[in-house]
């Protein structure tokens, strides 16, 4: 030990001889510490950009907002801001567009801007870029709103801060082959609108909110004459997609499956009370697409699903039949991909299909207007 304080007396004496010297690096100041009586974070701990069929590369992810203080809090303005330049804005959300995107955490609409004393909301956001040069390494969030501006504050004040920074440039996107064969698939309850029913389905699992069908989509299949469902309604062997070939996305290993339930009358739900989180989505198969990615399928067809967990399977490969088990009302494949082996329980992430033929499209607000999937529906060919 004496040996090598010596040899540093002696280095520090040659620099004083040199005249050289070495500055004492002073301590950092402390961080200021900013008060925020709304606390914010992402549902999603990272995301990123994907190529829709709209030519854009879009972003979507949500913000939880929790007023922790006594006071009434209003959002006046959410700003999205580049991580890496704050004062690019990519985003301003203020005024009416405040509460069209501000969910209770049901989640259900909001009428307003307030956020109660130690209530919470959901934010949801969706960005779109011409260009994928155009999307930032990573986000963040300026806050306007009226709140506590201190700790024992009895009246709302204007107030604002940065907050909730999203990496964009730390997850992979998966590409995956389609879950079905054939044309005439249509994706029905895609992404992005908060009120479309996957989008929204946030889900308290395991202490923690996800959303984990923020990417869901169902797959229902038109007939040469643009029918979902010819006849009667009621029977599910009525509708052009039941009993259609459900395949595997990419290699994999199955790590869940169920087989058992029977199809649910189509136009009607299960009893609510009858359901759980293993038995919602009906027979289903989870696969374990490698990469920290697991595919779902859901709403399978009784004895119809050939693979049980541990098989090692290929693309392509046939994993069961299209029906209607749990809780759906018409035959349909719903199909998401996850980062956990929780279908429910884990983070939605974007995905890309390698390949496909896109014929049309039908019209978001014309589905959602109608009371049910008869009639014509391919009116809208490219």
């Amino acid at each position: 030990m004496r040996r090598w304080v010596r040899l540093a007396l002696y280095v520090a004496l040659a620099g004083a001889l040199l005249g050289y010297s070495w500055p004492i690096s002073a301590a950092p100041d402390p961080p200021v510490d900013t008060f925020t009586s709304v606390v914010a974070s992402t549902l999603a701990p990272a995301t990123a950009p994907v190529l829709g069929t709209d030519g854009k590369y879009h972003v979507v992810y949500e913000l939880q907002f929790t007023n922790g203080k006594e006071v009434t809090a209003t959002l006046r303005k959410v700003e999205v801001l580049d991580g890496d330049n704050v004062s690019r804005v990519i985003a301003t959300f203020e005024g009416d567009a405040v509460p069209r995107q501000l969910f209770t955490l049901i989640p259900k609409p909001t009428t307003n801007a307030d956020i109660e004393p130690n209530g919470s909301r959901l934010f949801f956001i969706e960005l779109a870029f011409d260009s994928r040069a155009q999307v930032p390494r990573s986000l963040l969030h300026h806050l306007y709103l009226l709140g506590a501006t201190s700790p024992a504050a009895k009246t709302a004040t204007p107030i604002d801060y940065t907050v909730a920074p999203l990496p964009l440039d730390r997850l992979r996107v998966p590409v995956i082959g389609p879950p079905l064969k054939g044309d005439g698939w249509v994706a029905i309850n895609g992404c992005c609108a908060p009120e479309i029913v996957h989008r929204g389905s946030v889900q308290t699992v395991n202490g923690s909110l996800f959303d984990a069908q923020r990417f869901a989509i169902d797959w229902m299949r038109l007939d040469s004459q643009g029918r979902f469902v010819h006849g009667d309604a009621s029977d599910v062997h009525n509708y052009t997609d039941y009993g259609a070939d459900v395949i595997a996305v990419a290699d994999g290993t199955v790590i869940d499956t169920l087989n058992t339930l029977d199809d649910q009358v189509p136009g009607k739900l299960p009893d609510p009370s009858s359901i759980t989180l293993q038995n919602v989505d009906g027979n289903h198969v989870v696969l374990d697409l490698g990469g920290g990615f697991y595919a779902f399928y859901a709403h399978m067809r009784k004895g119809s699903v050939t693979v049980k967990p541990g098989d090692k399977v290929k693309r392509g490969q046939v994993i069961g039949k299209l029906g209607n088990s749990g809780n759906t009302s018409a035959p349909h494949l719903h199909f998401h991909i996850v980062t956990g082996p929780s279908v429910l329980g884990s983070d939605g992430v974007p995905y890309v299909i390698d390949r496909f033929a896109m014929a049309g499209q039908v019209p978001v607000s014309q589905f959602n207007a109608a009371p049910d999937v008869t009639g014509v529906w391919d009116q809208n060919r490219l």
